[in-house]
């Protein structure tokens, strides 16, 4: 369809041309983005959607790392609203729904040596993709470790996210400042803004999570 076509233009502004994909993608990335910073449980469905168009436009650009990381956050919104929706009964908060809390110094740990090794592994992988599947990749992987990186600290920040831990505002934080210069490189523009706004609202996640973890704490 027209629709998914990253060149099939849906207007033009100020010289930049945008197509239908990466401006509804990009519309419903920062909806589902801000919802979680909110702490709104409707974020992991709004992500659905927006997980959905990705998948389409990062194969259209060539971050192949970024395509298949779509593939884990589709599952992962699934799982992350449920375990938002209907926590255990010691780990829910006063409005029934999943209560933030903190990782362990242990914890912390695992997921950033765990982080980092997956990152050298699958940017390795993504190096040589085009030479392994030249049918289905036909173009070299663009910065394959830099993808790599967000696409794995990516996964980490979502488990994160998904059992509530403040930690996780931190992580999208540098993910996504990375992410906003590699999108810009690569001219999807809109998106790249989308990701510096990010940038904003994982400040703002951050501060409203760590506000409601200290409520708890006192309470």
């Amino acid at each position: 369809m027209d629709f998914f076509d990253i060149n099939v233009i849906f207007f033009e502004f100020l010289g930049y041309k945008m197509s239908h994909l990466e401006f509804w993608a990009t519309v419903t990335g920062a909806v589902a983005v801000w919802l979680s910073a909110q702490e709104n449980v409707w974020s992991w469905i709004v992500g659905l959607l927006n997980v959905s168009l990705a998948f389409v436009l990062f194969y259209q650009i060539q971050l192949y790392p970024d395509m298949f990381l779509q593939v884990f956050f589709f599952v992962t919104n699934l799982i992350g609203w449920w375990q938002w929706k209907y926590p255990k009964t010691q780990e829910a908060n006063d409005k029934n729904e999943l209560r933030i809390t903190q990782l362990s110094i242990g914890q912390q740990l695992v997921f950033g040596i765990g982080g980092l090794g997956a990152t050298l592994l699958m940017g390795n992988f993504a190096k040589n993709l085009h030479e392994w599947l030249p049918h289905l990749f036909s173009l070299p992987s663009a910065f394959p470790y830099m993808d790599s990186f967000t696409t794995v600290m990516s996964i980490v920040a979502t488990f994160m996210l998904i059992r509530k831990k403040i930690e996780a505002w931190y992580v999208w934080l540098f993910v996504d400042i990375i992410a906003t210069y590699m999108y810009y490189v690569k001219e999807v523009k809109l998106y790249s803004l989308l990701y510096l706004a990010f940038c904003f609202i994982a400040a703002v996640g951050a501060y409203h999570w760590t506000r409601e973890f200290r409520r708890y704490t006192k309470t």
